[in-house]
């Protein structure tokens, strides 16, 4: 097929130990999945209601490569999240069959302009800028799912320049994996390569030019990254 364009570059993901790529589709979002980060932005948590958003597969940012802060902000704050890989997918999928659709495991960060978040919230709005804007979802390698062992135990932390920001456990989360999957392909009919941020516990704040960061899933997988 001849295209009036040349054809962008798929974004893809390595994969721990493998001489491979994860090729990237969708990533989705979930908002307030932690109950004291809900708290601490003046929000609640709907048990029911799971809350939902996106950002462009062309916002990641992978192999360690450095983080451009941002254009029109002066408030950008990190939100440490696990990420799920999914190698298939479905509409309706029940959340005990949830789990044979994961390929793997990554660490990230929603990076969030906040400043423009909160004009949005104030005008009843919506945020895409606040939140899919470019060099946004700052990505770790991909560890494949039946090595990674992760369970409700599996520490999540955020480190900016060498102190610890954010700290939960992933049995902390609202809505566990399987009920996310669940409740967005209610949504969204999922396909493999489609990524997953699960959400960010509590002590986000704010990133400066020349910030280092480091997040760790557990002794999974980790991500070292410089805002410039």
């Amino acid at each position: 097929m001849n295209y009036a364009l040349p054809v962008p570059e798929l974004p893809s993901i390595a994969i721990d130990g493998l001489p491979l790529r994860f090729p990237v589709r969708r990533v989705f979002c979930i908002g307030r999945n932690y109950a004291e980060h809900a708290k601490e932005m003046g929000g609640t948590v709907d048990k029911a209601s799971p809350m939902f958003f996106t950002k462009p597969a062309d916002a990641l940012v992978t192999d360690g490569a450095d983080v451009p802060y941002p254009s029109a902000t002066s408030d950008l704050h990190h939100e440490v999240e696990m990420v799920v890989a999914l190698k298939a997918g479905g509409s309706d999928i029940d959340p005990a069959d949830a789990q044979a659709l994961i390929y793997g495991y990554a660490i990230g960060l929603d990076l969030t302009r906040r400043d423009l978040q909160a004009a949005a919230k104030a005008k009843g709005a919506p945020w895409d800028t606040a939140k899919g804007f470019d060099h946004s979802a700052p990505i770790s390698m991909l560890v494949p799912a039946d090595r990674a062992g992760v369970n409700g135990d599996t520490p999540i932390a955020l480190f900016v320049n060498g102190q610890k920001r954010q700290s939960a456990t992933l049995g902390e989360m609202v809505h566990s994996v399987p009920e996310i999957i669940a409740a967005l392909s209610k949504l969204y009919e999922l396909k493999g390569g489609d990524l997953i941020y699960t959400g960010t516990p509590a002590g986000v704040a704010a990133l400066q030019r020349g910030d280092r960061f480091e997040a760790t899933l557990g002794n999974i997988v980790s991500l070292e990254g410089r805002i410039t």
